[in-house]
């Protein structure tokens, strides 16, 4: 297979592209997610590392949100 695969991150219909932008505008728009960010950002984690917390913070809180 040649050229770029779209892979898929464990969540339909996002992919690790669309994930990392979520996580992107939650960690500006969202005060959970912000505090997070910047308590992990103060802790010494690198920027990239806290944005892939961040991902698995909001899944964790989207899965919450899901009716069963």
């Amino acid at each position: 297979m040649r050229g770029a695969v779209a892979v898929r991150c464990g969540v339909v219909g996002y992919t690790c592209g669309q994930r990392y932008m979520v996580a992107l505008a939650a960690g500006r728009h969202n005060p959970a997610i912000r505090t997070f960010h910047t308590r992990l950002r103060a802790g010494g984690k690198a920027p990239a590392m806290a944005l892939v917390a961040c991902m698995r913070k909001l899944l964790i809180i989207l899965n919450g949100a899901l009716p069963r």
